[in-house]
C-alpha cells in the first residue's frame, strides 16, 4: 500500500512538472500559428510543421525564411542546426527510453527541449521515461491544438507574447525544474559554466550557437574538478 501510495504521489509530483511547461508552451503555439498564416502557408502546411517536425525554434527560423522568400532549402538547413542539440538530449535520455527501435524511433519524436527537462529532473530511469512521455505528449498536443488556434484566430495578432509578457514563462518554467538540481555542487558547477559560455558568446555568434555551446560547461567542470574531489580520487 505505501510502495502504490509513493508512486501515486510521484506521478502527480511529475504531471504537475509537465502541466507548467506546457501551459508555458501554449502560447508560442499561438504565436507560430499566426506567423505562419502570416508568412503564406496554408493551415495544412502549419498543422505538418507542428506535427512532423515538431520543434518551436526550428519551425520559426523556417517559417521567418520562406516569409522573407527564402529557398525551402536554406529554411530546412536553418532548422537543423537549431535542433542540433537534439543529439545531446537522446545521449541524456537514451538509458530510459531502451526498448525496440520502432519503439524508440517513436519516442524520438517528443525529443525536445520541454521533454527532456522533466525527464532528466527525475533520478529513477522509471520515472525519467514517464516524465519525458508525459511533458513529451502533452506538449505535442497543445502545441498542434494551439498552432491552429494562432492560424485561425490570431494571423493579425503581432507581437502577442511580448505585449503580454509571456515570453517569460518558458524560461521561468525551465528555471523551475532546474533550481532543485542546483543544490548539488556539481550540478551547479556545471549550470554557472554552461552560463558563462552562452553570455559571453551571445554578442558574437548566430542564434542558437550559445545554447549549443553552453554544452561545453560539463566538458569544463569534468577538466577542472574541485581540489577536494581531485584529491579523493588520487588517494582511491
Amino acid at each position: 500500500m505505501a510502495d502504490a501510495a509513493d508512486d501515486a504521489t510521484r506521478r502527480r509530483a511529475i504531471r504537475r512538472q509537465a502541466a507548467s511547461i506546457v501551459a508555458a508552451v501554449a502560447p508560442f503555439g499561438i504565436v507560430f500559428g499566426a506567423a505562419a498564416a502570416t508568412a503564406g502557408l496554408d493551415l495544412w502546411q502549419a498543422v505538418g510543421f507542428s506535427s512532423l517536425v515538431f520543434g518551436g525554434s526550428s519551425q520559426f527560423a523556417a517559417v521567418e525564411i520562406l516569409g522573407d522568400g527564402g529557398s525551402i532549402a536554406s529554411a530546412a538547413i536553418a532548422g537543423l542546426l537549431l535542433n542540433v542539440r537534439s543529439l545531446a538530449f537522446g545521449v541524456i535520455m537514451a538509458e530510459a527510453l531502451a526498448g525496440p527501435w520502432w519503439k524508440r524511433a517513436t519516442m524520438s519524436q517528443l525529443m525536445i527541449d520541454e521533454s527532456t527537462a522533466v525527464g532528466a529532473a527525475q533520478s529513477d530511469l522509471h520515472w525519467r521515461r514517464y516524465g519525458y512521455l508525459v511533458a513529451g505528449i502533452g506538449v505535442f498536443v497543445v502545441w498542434n491544438l494551439t498552432t491552429i488556434v494562432g492560424f485561425v484566430v490570431f494571423s493579425d495578432a503581432g507581437d502577442l507574447i511580448t505585449d503580454l509578457g509571456l515570453d517569460a514563462a518558458g524560461p521561468a518554467a525551465f528555471l523551475a525544474l532546474l533550481w532543485p538540481r542546483l543544490a548539488v555542487p556539481a550540478q551547479r558547477r556545471t549550470a554557472i559554466a554552461g552560463a558563462l559560455i552562452a553570455v559571453v558568446l551571445i554578442p558574437f555568434t548566430a542564434p542558437g550557437v550559445p545554447i549549443l555551446a553552453s554544452m561545453l560547461g560539463v566538458a569544463v567542470t569534468r577538466a577542472w574538478p574541485p581540489a577536494g574531489r581531485s584529491a579523493e580520487v588520487v588517494s582511491s
